[in-house]
Formats: structure tokens, C-alpha cells, sequence
């Protein structure tokens, strides 16, 4: 059970966790995933016989969260400065202005290369339906970020 366990998360967490990130935000979509593995960890027995355990888990995630109340009086550690590469500084200020399903299917397709096929199942949405949230996503980002075509 747990090398089937390994094998499924060594796969499915990044994944999981770049769709809830996209789709909340860092912090958030990171307790997410998070949630969402642990999860299937507890469950894995009905999980490992699931045809899409990822959408799933996605759904999970996504109800996790809601609940999750993040506590004001821990101490966290200051983080750690990253190298962060160029983007766009406008960018994450547009990103926010989208719908979370347009967000959500801007990134995973663009920034990940997802297929409009993986985003669909993931989402629960037809291959078509992501297509257009990805087409209008980017219309208003070009708008957004002053793009012109040339």
C-alpha cells in the first residue's frame, strides 16, 4: 500500500499542488494540496481505485480549505529570501483579476503546459468550456498588461 501510495504522490502532488495554487494562491492553495494528500493518505484504499483520483482530490482540496482557519498567535519563522525569475510586474496583480477558473486554466496551460484535456478533468469542465476560459483569461490579461498584437 504505501509503495502504491509513493508512487501516486511522487506524481500527483505537484500537479495537485500547481492547479491549487493557481486556483487560490501560494499560501493557500499550498494548505490545499496539503489537505488533499493527506486525504488520500487516510483514504487510500477507495482513492487507488478511482478513474480520476486527481479531480478528486482537486474537490478535496478545495473543501479543505474552506474550513481551514490559519492561526494568528504561532510564531512563524521570517522566510527565506528566494531568487525569484523576471516576470512581468503587472502580472500577478492581472492574474488576480481573473475568475478562478480563468486563472486557474491561464496557468496550468500556459505556465505548466497541462493539456485543455488534464485541465478539463481536473476542473470538471468540458475540454472546450477551458479552452474558452483560457482564451478570455489571456484576452484580458493582453488588455490588463497593455499587449499589443503585431
Amino acid at each position: 500500500m504505501e509503495d502504491d501510495y509513493s508512487r501516486f504522490f511522487a506524481d500527483a502532488e505537484p500537479r495537485l499542488r500547481r492547479a491549487l495554487v493557481a486556483h487560490y494562491g501560494s499560501e493557500r492553495g499550498r494548505e490545499a494540496a496539503a489537505e488533499a494528500l493527506a486525504y488520500a493518505w487516510e483514504h487510500w484504499p477507495r482513492i487507488a481505485t478511482m478513474d480520476r483520483p486527481l479531480a478528486y482530490l482537486f474537490r478535496v482540496g478545495q473543501s479543505r480549505t474552506r474550513r481551514f482557519r490559519l492561526r494568528t498567535d504561532v510564531a512563524f519563522p521570517a522566510p527565506v529570501p528566494v531568487e525569484m525569475p523576471w516576470v512581468e510586474p503587472g502580472l500577478p496583480r492581472a492574474l488576480r483579476s481573473l475568475s478562478p477558473r480563468q486563472r486557474t486554466a491561464v496557468v496550468l496551460v500556459c505556465g505548466f503546459g497541462w493539456s485543455l484535456r488534464e485541465v478539463g478533468e481536473l476542473l470538471g469542465l468540458k475540454t472546450t468550456t477551458v479552452q474558452n476560459h483560457v482564451e478570455r483569461g489571456l484576452a484580458k490579461l493582453r488588455l490588463d498588461l497593455e499587449v499589443l498584437d503585431d
